[in-house]
């Protein structure tokens, strides 16, 4: 793979121009941030990926599942979940779980906002959750066929559904 491929660890300004912020929450599967990675290459949305992480940032499955779009990518790696929320803000925040009462096709979701995705086995963390409770979504899904979705499918789910009503800003 070469340099130009390889994802790039960015600790420096926070692109502003990103018309969302695509966040996972200590992802624990290769192939699923390589799949959000692509999602947001093609997108121009930017990428966080909060510590710990279940990978390396140099793993053979999350530079396959990139495929050779990591150039094209905004990535920002934080070491914690706190900092992340003190170097994200000013930024609504928008936080993802399959617990949930409000569903994500209800919330003002903004240019520039925040999406939150928790780990794949638990999710976030329900503290969070609790202090945030108007800024908690879901997707909908029939009662009891399936605990949560893939999370790269629920973060393609969301994320189009919000450039969808921004207008699909720099996309053709």
């Amino acid at each position: 793979m070469s340099r130009a491929q390889q994802p790039r660890d960015r600790v420096g300004e926070i692109p502003a121009n990103a018309p969302l912020h695509i966040a996972l929450c200590e992802p624990q599967i290769p192939p699923n941030a390589g799949n959000v990675a692509r999602l947001c290459a093609a997108t121009g949305c930017a990428l966080h990926l909060i510590e710990p992480l279940g990978f390396s940032i140099d793993d053979r499955e999350l530079k396959r599942a990139g495929l050779d779009y990591w150039h094209a990518l905004a990535l920002t790696v934080h070491p914690s979940l706190a900092a992340f929320l003190a170097r994200i803000a000013p930024r609504p925040v928008w936080f993802f779980s399959t617990r949930a009462a409000r569903q994500y096709g209800e919330a003002p979701i903004g240019f520039g906002d925040v999406l939150l995705f928790g780990k794949e086995t638990a999710g976030l963390p329900q503290m969070l959750l609790d202090q945030f409770p108007e800024r908690t979504l879901r997707i909908p899904m029939r009662p009891d066929a399936a605990r949560s979705l893939n999370l790269s499918t629920a973060v393609g789910i969301v994320t189009y559904a919000a450039l969808g009503r921004l207008g699909f800003p720099g996309l053709h």
